[in-house]
């Protein structure tokens, strides 16, 4: 990759979190905590829509998607950043930091077209509740996880394919606990602007598309039901206020990170670790605690597996 890159820069250098051996400790145990409520948390919402019957409808089917990409997100940086704190010499290879910037548009892209189907589901359930089951039938659901992919990964491409053959025979210092394109495309030695606004348009400007087209989706979904009963519409919030909650939580760090014409070092590092790290361990908490059903669903298995434990 180094011949097709022309590049005489083999790594980049990370950026540290704390340098005080307490800080460090601290941050350690943090991160560390939350990857592991990040992976119980999600692959215990993925197994319940998988074992329990009552879960197999179109809304679990995709919130089970949904835990699977947030916990790849959240790997893609979360273990080099645990494994990074107590090294002195914080450095990633131009591969592995090619191989985390793909993966990380590839997940982010998955991601954003599964809250769109989400709200989709949630307006034909809400909306259309006659004709839900005929809409949402299980083709349709697979089929909205295969666009889901293929989008992810047009919209990784579509900004790798600039990034790789770049030339980097300068500094490596990308500023940042993690490789992503706008930190990277900075480290060229070329004129990179027109690259910048690429990144910009792709990551920026599609997530803050996608944000409020989903808050004005939601808003309009709620002014429908207050048209039909008002009774009624309590309720509907009280279903969509874990989606609108999601959706606040993963596109505002985005909008930040991509499109706010003014970053500095530590805010970008507040939004990037609530990306990684706050949202994909709180998605799990805001869908069962706000979700009768799913909290049953949990119970259950719970039971199952204790009692399959005594069996054994």
């Amino acid at each position: 990759m180094d011949q097709v890159n022309g590049s005489v820069v083999t790594e980049f250098v990370l950026l540290g979190l704390a340098q005080s051996l307490g800080m460090q400790c601290f941050l350690f145990l943090f991160f560390s905590l939350f990857y592991v409520g990040i992976i119980l948390g999600n692959l215990f919402i993925v197994f319940t829509v998988i074992f329990d019957s009552h879960l197999h409808a179109p809304m679990y089917i995709l919130l089970a998607n949904l835990s699977l990409i947030d916990l790849g997100l959240s790997s893609t940086t979360v273990p080099r950043m645990v494994s990074d704190l107590f090294s002195d010499c914080k450095i990633i290879s131009f591969h592995n930091c090619m191989i985390q910037i793909f993966f990380i548009h590839v997940m982010g892209g998955v991601e954003m077209v599964l809250l769109l189907a989400m709200a989709y589901d949630r307006y034909t359930a809400i909306c259309k509740p006659l004709h839900y089951l005929t809409i949402m039938n299980p083709r349709m659901c697979v089929l909205l996880v295969v666009v889901a992919w293929i989008i992810g990964v047009i919209h990784a491409v579509s900004q790798f394919v600039f990034i790789i053959n770049l030339p980097f025979c300068g500094p490596n210092n990308v500023g940042s606990f993690y490789c992503d394109f706008p930190r990277v495309i900075k480290l060229a030695c070329m004129d990179t602007y027109r690259l910048e606004f690429v990144v910009t348009a792709n990551s920026g400007f599609i997530s803050m598309g996608t944000f409020f087209f989903l808050i004005v989706s939601y808003i309009f979904i709620l002014v429908t039901v207050r048209k039909h009963s008002s009774k009624d519409l309590s309720k509907a919030f009280f279903t969509l206020s874990a989606h609108i909650t999601a959706v606040v939580l993963f596109f505002t760090p985005c909008m930040f990170l991509y499109v706010w014409p003014f970053p500095t070092k530590s805010l970008d590092t507040f939004f990037a670790i609530v990306d990684f790290v706050v949202t994909p361990v709180l998605n799990p908490a805001i869908y069962t605690l706000r979700n009768r059903d799913m909290r049953v669903a949990m119970r259950r298995l719970s039971k199952q597996v204790v009692s399959f434990k005594e069996m054994t």
